[in-house]
């Protein structure tokens, strides 16, 4: 998929990184045609079937 985002370690700035260890894990482990999707409610719909 080439929208992955880069995960880093937690560390002790939890407000800067907060997005990215909640987000970047379960994102990344999308099908591709989830992430890909041409509008939001294309979106919406695929990731309710995926989820």
């Amino acid at each position: 998929n080439g929208y992955k985002l880069k995960h880093r370690k937690f560390h002790l700035y939890v407000r800067k990184n907060f997005f990215p260890v909640r987000v970047t894990e379960p994102w990344n482990r999308l099908p591709r045609e989830v992430v890909e999707s041409p509008s939001l409610e294309t979106f919406q719909t695929r990731l309710d079937a995926t989820l």
